[in-house]
């Protein structure tokens, strides 16, 4: 891979672009449709000091997700944070659809500094796209616009509050369109779900941890083709889970397996699993079921 070319401004990136210079120097809104990304800019990586929150209309009728489809055509959205790598392909050649940059300094002294960070999106991977209905598109595009209407007028004292709190509104509508998104993609989740079973229970049948250690959320996130953000952000849409506590009962159940059904002690059975040590087991034991290991072994035999 080429060293990613890093865009230190969202002047810069105009520039590189052909657009003209931005209104704001850390806030632009562009319309790119039509818009002919230069051939050199292909099959770069980009890393930006900035976010981008960018919808892209999809001219096919289907969106690959894992095995399986979103069926949502209407067009979908993109984020990402600040240097996240960002690459571009051919596909790119004709990009149609609404960008927006800014820049954290623009928001350095107020609340959304600190939980725009909560908003998941921001580390999902472009294949895992906020896909819109037309209805859910109308929804953004308005607040789009009530954001280029506010960058167009006369700066004044007001301005960046008034950007500020559109800004907001826009993650807070992506944060439901995500949950919905999660809902109606259920037969797509508890396939998923199925997948993870299978995962998991291959792992402890050919007993991995004893060299590659516990199953971790990226472990399962890679063998899905999806980012681990995104992954248990779907579980707990679904199942009230994350991946991680998905993972914690798989382990568990596990672990009353060994204890019921062989004669393994405690800390082989701590190492069978892939924990480095057998006091981790115990407490994650104790933490989930109140009981230790032993305590549960004795009185299951007594029972």
């Amino acid at each position: 891979m080429n060293n990613p070319i890093k865009v230190d401004s969202i002047s810069r990136l105009h520039e590189m672009l052909g657009f003209g210079k931005p209104v704001h120097p850390l806030i632009s809104l562009t319309d790119n449709t039509n818009m002919i990304v230069e051939s050199d800019l292909l099959n770069q990586h980009f890393l930006f000091n900035f976010y981008k929150i960018s919808y892209k209309k999809t001219r096919k009728g289907k969106i690959g997700y894992g095995q399986g489809y979103y069926d949502f055509d209407e067009g979908g959205m993109v984020f990402t944070a600040t240097n996240q790598l960002i690459s571009t392909s051919a596909d790119d050649m004709e990009y149609e659809g609404l960008t927006l940059l800014i820049h954290p300094d623009f928001f350095r002294n107020y609340s959304l500094a600190t939980h725009i960070k909560s908003f998941g999106f921001f580390s999902y991977s472009a294949n895992e796209a906020l896909f819109l209905s037309d209805k859910e598109k109308q929804t953004i595009f308005s607040v789009f616009e009530n954001i280029k209407e506010e960058l167009n007028n006369t700066i004044d004292d007001f301005s960046q509050d008034v950007i500020i709190s559109h800004v907001e509104v826009l993650l807070n509508y992506s944060n439901r369109f995500y949950n919905r998104q999660f809902i109606t993609r259920k037969a797509v989740n508890n396939d998923l779900l199925s997948k993870i079973e299978e995962l998991l229970n291959v792992y402890f049948d050919k007993e991995n941890g004893l060299n590659q250690g516990l199953p971790t959320v990226e472990f399962l996130a890679t063998e899905l083709s999806l980012s681990p953000r995104y992954l248990s952000d779907m579980l707990r849409s679904l199942t009230g889970q994350n991946a991680q506590q998905l993972i914690h009962e798989k382990l568990i159940e596990k672990a009353k397996d060994y204890l019921t059904a062989t004669q393994l002690s405690v800390a082989e059975i701590a190492y069978q699993l892939g924990f480095e040590h057998p006091q981790s087991l115990n407490k994650l034991f104790k933490n989930k079921t109140n009981q230790t290991p032993v305590q549960f072994k004795q009185g299951f035999y007594h029972n």
